[in-house]
C-alpha cells in the first residue's frame, strides 16, 4: 500500500473526478449535480492546462480528494491569480488531514509559480469549510459574489 501522494490529474481520472464533484455538488446550495456537465467541465480543464490545474490526492490508484485551480489575470493585482474551486475529499477519507495536504500543495504551487492571489468561494452555510480556509490564512472579502447564468442548455457555448 503506497502513501497518499499529490499529483496532477489526467484524462484517465475523469470518472473518479466526476464522482467527487457529484458528491461536492450534493452538499452545496448553489449547484445541482449533473455528471455530464461536470465531466465536460473537467475535460475542458484537463485538455487546456494553460487554463488551470486539477491536483489529486491518490493512493493505490484511488483518488481520495481533489482541488481545482483556474488561472486568470487580475488588473487589481497586476498579474496572474488563481480562482480556487472544487476542494473535496471523499467522505470515507475526511478527518485525516488530506484536505490540508491538498491546500498546502496548492499554496506552495501558487508561490512557486509567482501567482499573486488565491480567491475562493465557500458556501455560506458551510461553517466548517469557512473555518478550514480561515485557518490557512484566507480572509473574508468585502466583495459580494454575484452571477449571471447565461445558458441552461446541455451544449457548451462556442
Amino acid at each position: 500500500m503506497d502513501e497518499p501522494h499529490i499529483e496532477q490529474a489526467t484524462l484517465e481520472d475523469l470518472p473518479q473526478l466526476t464522482d467527487l464533484l457529484f458528491e461536492l455538488f450534493t452538499q452545496e446550495a448553489d449547484f445541482v449535480p449533473n455528471r455530464a456537465k461536470q465531466m465536460r467541465g473537467l475535460r475542458l480543464l484537463l485538455e487546456q492546462p494553460n487554463r488551470g490545474r486539477i491536483f489529486v490526492l491518490r493512493q493505490n490508484g484511488t483518488i481520495l480528494g481533489m482541488i481545482n485551480l483556474l488561472f486568470t489575470i487580475s488588473t487589481a493585482e497586476g498579474g496572474f491569480v488563481i480562482l480556487l474551486e472544487d476542494v473535496i475529499v471523499h467522505g470515507e477519507y475526511r478527518g485525516k488531514g488530506f484536505g490540508e495536504k491538498l491546500l498546502a500543495h496548492t499554496i506552495a504551487y501558487a508561490k512557486k509559480k509567482d501567482f499573486l492571489r488565491i480567491t475562493l468561494l465557500t458556501d455560506r452555510l458551510n461553517e466548517q469549510g469557512q473555518r478550514f480556509f480561515k485557518g490557512h490564512g484566507f480572509t473574508e472579502s468585502k466583495m459580494i459574489p454575484m452571477r449571471l447564468i447565461l445558458s441552461t442548455s446541455e451544449t457548451p457555448a462556442a
